[in-house]
């Protein structure tokens, strides 16, 4: 089946085609996930995002556009913003997230994350453990008050430093 009519089936809600994309594409995509280190998710839970996304918008798939770079581009996006919520320090250029380019981007992302974790490391303790709970681990500046026995507003302060101090590191760098 050429692209346009796979395309136009997809967008019927065809389930043969929907279970043949899923056959073709999901180890490609296992792959291009399982290049970044999450705290959270598996490689497996951005598949599975990807696929529920093409066929929750499916109507806005493009019968133009090669299928595959149209999957890709919504894997790449759906792990842009879950790494960027992830790591809000960490700004992916989406320009250097090419899919082609696997091991490049990975260095890249590795080297960021080293560089990150390293100017972590320059914070006083008390900054050091609340920048990482909050930044890196996700949690709200409540349960960090609730974990070392500070206000909200002290939290609120230390995750400001922290984050004014590492953004002057990136900036330097």
């Amino acid at each position: 089946m050429d692209n346009k009519k796979f395309i136009l089936s997809l967008k019927k809600g065809n389930e043969a085609s929907f279970k043949e994309a899923y056959l073709n594409y999901y180890d490609k995509l296992i792959n291009i996930a399982r290049r970044f280190n999450f705290t959270v998710l598996t490689p497996q839970d951005f598949v599975q995002e990807t696929f529920l996304r093409v066929y929750n918008k499916r109507e806005l798939l493009n019968e133009e556009v090669l299928f595959d770079k149209q999957l890709f581009t919504i894997c790449k996006n759906i792990i842009i913003n879950h790494v960027n919520r992830e790591n809000k320090i960490i700004q992916l250029d989406p320009a250097q997230f090419e899919m082609v380019q696997e091991d490049h981007d990975t260095g890249i992302f590795e080297e960021r994350k080293e560089k990150l974790y390293n100017f972590i490391n320059l914070l006083p303790e008390q900054q050091q453990k609340i920048f990482t709970l909050h930044k890196l681990e996700n949690l709200s500046y409540k349960e960090i008050a609730a974990i070392t026995d500070l206000s909200e507003k002290t939290i609120a302060n230390h995750i400001y430093l922290a984050s004014k101090f590492i953004r002057k590191k990136i900036e330097d760098h």
